[in-house]
């Protein structure tokens, strides 16, 4: 294959990837909201299997006490690991968790939705793998995309072993927390290389200062955000084993001063995007890419503040849960990619009118 094959398949294995990446979020998001976790207690495989069971008489013998020792196993590893890095009396407290030896019921629902999760995941794993393979189509360019590529591989092997414990241990909650950010940064890390591919050999305009300071501050609310988030998703968590999973409707209620703070924000939130909003209109045609990705952001921000209202008033249902986490990536990831093409290879509109 010629470079500029490999060069163009480059730029199309990032867009699958991407859209793949956005879809293992929401995967992940599903995940969780349904409590399904565990619904594959081994891995790679799913109770032995490479096609999960969908019925308890397909399951292998003495599973239950099989696979809460490999989960005990794993958690004493990871208390180990713990230990290493001074965090003692975490580790203690792993090692002490009762919780991990009760075994989880089959349930043909939740194994299913973790496979699907898991070959998602696996979907994009090869192609962050075909990225790394045709970036060093770009080696004699730009080193910073085959470099960038081979980075987010080694990241994205983390995230997998760092999910894994998410859904093996009962006590770490901050990791969830990590586990999300981290996703957020793999994404990220894809989007640059993709914008220095299709940027690469084309001269480049400076943009507006404000409007880059403008969009610098969104992003970094959204992350925090979504950060203020996936905390009050965990003190939700928290909440619901401490009702036994009753009177879902008082969950939020119970959650505290964590979600008058994420509420509050996205007061802020809106008002930055409609500061870039207006900044954008300004100093970009209204066919132009970045108010085409200006509009996405507004839509994702309403639809976001819509599926909040539902969290709050409609006892969290789980649909609204896994939809409130990927509305938010996807205004991460636009508001990124929009920074990125502020710098423009065309003029102005004012300039070239």
């Amino acid at each position: 294959m010629s470079k500029a094959t490999n060069k163009t398949r480059f730029k199309q294995a990032s867009l699958i990837t991407i859209v793949l990446l956005f879809a293992l979020i929401l995967a992940g998001g599903i995940v969780r909201s349904s409590g399904s976790g565990m619904g594959c207690p081994d891995w790679p495989k799913c109770f032995g299997r490479y096609i999960p069971p969908t019925d308890a008489s397909e399951l292998p013998a003495d599973y239950k006490e099989t696979y809460v020792a490999k989960r005990a196993a794993k958690n004493q590893r990871f208390a180990k690991t713990l230990d290493v890095f001074g965090y003692s009396e975490l580790a203690t407290r792993i090692r002490e968790d009762k919780s991990i030896l009760v075994p989880e019921e089959f349930n043909a629902a939740r194994t299913w939705t973790e496979y699907i999760n898991r070959l998602v995941g696996a979907l994009s794993g090869v192609g962050l793998l075909a990225i790394v393979f045709f970036s060093f189509s770009y080696w004699s360019e730009n080193k910073w995309i085959p470099v960038l590529s081979v980075i987010n591989l080694l990241l994205v092997g983390y995230q997998a072993w760092l999910g894994s414990i998410v859904v093996s241990t009962n006590l770490v909650d901050w990791i969830v927390t990590v586990h999300m950010l981290l996703a957020l940064v793999i994404l990220g890390i894809t989007i640059y290389a993709y914008h220095l591919a299709k940027v690469q050999g084309k001269p480049l305009l400076k943009s507006d200062v404000l409007l880059k300071v403008i969009a610098f501050i969104a992003i970094a609310l959204s992350v925090l955000q979504i950060t203020f988030g996936t905390e009050v998703r965990e003190k939700v968590d928290e909440v619901a084993d401490h009702m036994q999973g009753a009177n879902r409707d008082q969950w939020v209620s119970k959650v505290g001063e964590i979600f008058i703070t994420h509420r509050d924000l996205a007061l802020l939130v809106l008002v930055i995007n409609v500061m870039m909003y207006a900044l954008t209109r300004r100093n970009f045609d209204r066919h132009s890419l970045q108010q085409q990705l200006m509009s996405f952001i507004f839509l994702m921000i309403v639809l976001q503040i819509g599926v909040g209202i539902a969290l709050s008033y409609a006892a969290l249902p789980p649909v609204a849960q896994a939809s409130h986490i990927v509305l938010a990536s996807l205004v991460f990831g636009a508001q990124f990619y929009l920074l990125l093409n502020f710098r423009r290879t065309v003029k102005y509109t004012e300039v070239s009118r």
